[in-house]
């Protein structure tokens, strides 16, 4: 008998939750989920928020610095970091306005609010934005540098100090002569590859947690619910209709929009044929870093795109470049915002958009590392991140998604690179 593979695991562990919670539901047990299940499912998010910040911190330290060769390459170094965030930006709020203009977690009757704790935890940050706005437009470029890097990594709303600690951190391990950087460099890696390592233990072994999680999370808003499970179920599909549609528009119009004003004779059917053997890999892998060496070799044969751009432009894109994942962040983040009952103001989105755009940089390139990615934005939105449970049973398949628009947003900005460069 063939191994099972993890994602199947996982698949199989949701729709047994989902099933395990129905059954509960009937037989009128569910407080036995809340008392016995939901604790197995504390402790996974417990791995995972403090694995989080720490894999943030050196990911972006790691990626950054590795920019170094980006003073010999001058322009076309700083045009190709320049559309992976533009297209980033456009991402994040093609998400935002999707999701607040169709609502998918409004109106599902879920009688059960955030605890009072987060409550407090969201009020205090916006009143805190709030304030401070008004005491000068700039004031958010002041609470973005940390007075106590350590205060800031012991605290998950202050994940945007910690991403401009690590971006600051890393330009100046770029200005250092490599000699004198070289242990750091390693000391990196190392700190890097533990934490990567740990993202993977628990991945490997989350089938078992994840089935806690969802029967204790579903416990707890089913009681709370006049309609019972289904109306969950029915706000959970409106919610995978409007990420798969904003991925959609990434990839189907806002790509071929940039390659049609940046780049001559374009055709949108070769360019989709020609990149379609990667967009198969990442769709059946969901990590860009296994999928970069096809990557690669089909925008080398079939665009025709020289290896000195191509070596250059797409593995900075397979670290840097996460529209996929910044869009589906921010989508989550105000649909369990919605579900739980809570309106987030406008600062409040903008900063999700922020966060998710600069924790981009910091996703590594593997299967689910978004969920990782995810608490940290939940953190500084003030959610619970114990609310994942609920997005859970659709991630591996939006995860395959959202790998897809990553690696078609890493050929297009190759593309329009090569593009420059002839000119």
């Amino acid at each position: 008998m063939k191994k099972i593979p993890l994602h199947v695991k996982i698949i199989i562990a949701m729709l047994l939750g989902i099933i395990w919670t129905f059954l509960s539901e009937n037989l009128g047990i569910l407080q036995f989920n809340i008392d016995w299940l939901a604790p197995f499912g504390d402790i996974f998010m417990r791995l995972l928020k403090f694995i989080a910040v720490p894999l943030v911190l050196f990911s972006i330290i790691k990626g950054v610095s590795g920019l170094s060769n980006i003073s010999e390459l001058g322009r076309m170094g700083l045009k190709t970091v320049l559309l992976y965030l533009s297209t980033t930006c456009i991402a994040v709020f093609v998400g935002l306005f999707l999701v607040n203009q169709i609502g998918p977690g409004k109106n599902l009757n879920i009688d059960l609010k955030l605890d009072q704790d987060n409550i407090d935890k969201i009020s205090s940050i916006q009143d805190n934005y709030n304030t401070k706005s008004n005491e000068s437009p700039l004031q958010f470029l002041v609470d973005m540098v940390p007075e106590n890097i350590f205060l800031s990594l012991s605290d998950n709303t202050s994940m945007l100090q910690i991403i401009f600690f690590s971006l600051f951190f890393a330009a100046m391990l770029i200005l250092i002569p490599s000699k004198k950087k070289v242990h750091i460099d390693n000391l990196i890696d190392s700190f890097y590859e533990v934490f990567l390592k740990m993202v993977d233990v628990v991945i490997r072994y989350c089938p078992i947690f994840i089935f806690a999680l969802l029967a204790g999370t579903l416990s707890k808003v089913s009681k709370g619910n006049e309609e019972g499970i289904l109306s969950i179920v029915k706000g959970l599909g409106l919610y995978v209709l409007v990420v798969i549609l904003g991925l959609m528009i990434m990839a189907l119009v806002v790509y071929p929009l940039f390659l049609k004003f940046f780049t001559k004779n374009f055709s949108y059917k070769k360019f989709f044929k020609a990149i379609a053997p990667a967009q198969i890999l990442a769709f059946s892998t969901s990590s860009s870093a296994a999928t970069l060496p096809v990557t690669m070799d089909c925008v080398r044969d079939n665009l025709k795109i020289p290896n000195k751009i191509s070596g250059f432009v797409l593995p900075i894109g397979a670290t840097v470049n996460m529209d996929g994942t910044s869009l589906y962040q921010c989508v989550a983040v105000v649909f369990l915002a919605q579900m739980l009952g809570y309106e987030l103001s406008l600062i409040t989105q903008l900063l999700i958009a922020s966060t998710a755009i600069l924790a981009s940089i910091g996703s590594a390139a593997v299967p689910s590392a978004g969920l990782f990615m995810l608490v940290v934005v939940l953190g500084v939105a003030g959610i619970d991140p114990m609310w994942i449970a609920l997005v859970l049973p659709v991630d591996r398949i939006l995860d395959m998604c959202r790998t897809v628009v990553n690696v078609t947003g890493d050929a297009t900005v190759c593309s329009v690179v090569n593009s420059f460069s002839k000119k």
